[in-house]
């Protein structure tokens, strides 16, 4: 099973970093029921920045460590190389369904 480690941007601007099994249901509890952690529940509405995933619940807990050490800087760091590649990813992905459907006309 994966697990994944995020990072959530607050509505007060500040960040907030966790790990779950199930980040869609983790994000909904964050925003709307009483099982979101204590520290979001008084800076919703929340939004899911950052994600990676883990092959196993101890590299999870081990990488939210890390990322929770961090400085604010290091962290918008973080965020920033992680946009940059995931948008790279797309451009390519995109690039290579054009290819596809090109050859296939």
């Amino acid at each position: 099973m994966p697990f994944s480690v995020y990072i959530l941007k607050c509505a007060d601007g500040t960040l907030y970093a966790g790990s779950t099994n199930d980040i869609k249901r983790r994000l909904r509890q964050h925003n709307h029921l009483k099982s979101g952690a204590r520290y979001t529940k008084a800076r919703r509405p929340v939004r899911l920045i950052y994600t990676q995933t883990c092959a196993s619940i101890g590299k999870a807990l081990r990488l939210e460590h890390q990322i929770k050490i961090l400085t604010r800087e290091q962290k918008l760091d973080l965020i920033r190389d992680f946009r940059r590649k995931k948008s790279a990813t797309e451009k390519t992905t995109k690039r290579k369904n054009r290819l596809k459907k090109a050859s296939l006309l």
